[in-house]
């Protein structure tokens, strides 16, 4: 059977369900489809010693402050799972799960959407996939030939089966940092960086990253100089775990090997470590195949957008992916803004 709503959202983590609440506010009739067996997005999967960069109180989508959790300045993971389930709950939110989007296809005046529960014909569509289910590993030579466990992030759990043995965790970044610093007291982790860790001030946690990137946008919308955005204060949040195995002497970088070995790595000069295991902390790629039959790619894999518009599509709207979809919208905090944006320009087309 075959479903006709104003809105589908793709997707139930932190993005689509903010858009949930603004689309209800609004009066609009609308899906969410989560292809997660249980609430809580890309947040559950995450490994076990993963905090946020922000104090609860800074760290909520709109309409419900998260509550603090006890005995912690920066929630645990499991804590933000627990609050997107009561937020869920509590909006009443009409989200249909698991149900996994396969393609979405103009159908006259509808977007069709095609998943693995059936079609539903939709006026418009939200995509809020996020980046968590598309990992990105750099072609480095030799990588497919290494004789131990290579993961990615989102494989990576905790330390303990790792214990005593030697490990290579690449990628300067947020995650490369606290998975480091993770296995810096069980392990023997080797830290390989592209260029020199660049650490945010210590006292900079996610609410001046928020007030920064917003600072950001309220310049350029008034026509003046860029700040040059989050990335200029550095790349790396020092959370209390990352800022006691620094400050320890644990987390020293290593520059980029150049080839992967059978047994480990191998630098430019001749160097090499050998390695039960290699992590790569490279980042992610935005989950979008099931747009594909739109045509809309553009550089880089993204779709040109105006907002969160799409620019060769305007019945569809791409929410959380990164600073390209909003300011800040792949953050809990600043999703938000975006999702009113796109609410309110959906009720605007559908004439509501």
């Amino acid at each position: 059977m075959t479903r006709t709503v104003d809105a589908v959202v793709i997707g139930g983590g932190q993005a689509g369900l903010a858009a949930g609440y603004h689309l209800r506010r609004l009066g609009l009739d609308f899906v969410v489809l989560d292809a997660q067996a249980t609430p809580g997005g890309a947040w559950q999967h995450a490994w076990d010693s993963l905090r946020l960069f922000s104090p609860a109180a800074y760290s909520s989508l709109p309409g419900r402050l998260m509550p603090p959790q006890p005995g912690e300045t920066y929630p645990e993971a499991a804590h933000v799972v627990s609050y997107l389930t009561e937020y869920e709950q509590r909006y009443e939110l009409p989200v249909v799960r698991p149900v996994r989007v396969e393609a979405v296809h103009r159908d006259g005046g509808f977007l069709r959407v095609e998943a693995d529960a059936g079609t539903w014909r939709a006026r418009t569509v939200i995509s809020a996939t996020g980046t968590w289910w598309r990992p990105f590993v750099p072609a480095v030579p030799g990588r497919t030939g290494f004789k131990g466990a290579q993961l990615h992030t989102v494989e990576y759990r905790g330390p303990a089966e790792f214990a005593g043995q030697p490990v290579i965790v690449v990628g300067g970044g947020n995650s490369g940092a606290q998975i480091a610093a993770d296995l810096a007291y069980d392990t023997e982790p080797t830290w390989v960086t592209l260029r020199e860790p660049r650490y945010l001030a210590d006292e900079i946690d996610g609410r001046a990253l928020f007030d920064h990137a917003t600072a950001r946008r309220r310049a350029l919308d008034e026509g003046r100089t860029d700040t040059g955005g989050v990335a200029s204060l550095g790349d790396i949040v020092a959370v209390p775990p990352v800022r006691a195995a620094r400050d320890a002497g644990l987390l020293k970088p290593t520059p980029m090997f150049a080839r992967v070995t059978a047994t480990g790595v191998e630098w430019a000069d001749g160097t090499t470590a050998d390695a039960a295991a290699i992590i790569w902390c490279t980042g992610f790629r935005p989950a979008l195949s099931h747009l594909a039959p739109l045509g809309l790619r553009g550089p880089r894999g993204h779709i040109p957008t105006t907002g969160t518009q799409a620019v060769g599509e305007p019945r569809l709207h791409l929410l959380g992916y990164g600073d390209w979809t909003g300011l800040a919208s792949a953050t809990l905090i600043g999703v938000g803004r975006p999702a009113r944006e796109a609410a309110r320009q959906i009720a605007g087309l559908l004439g509501r």
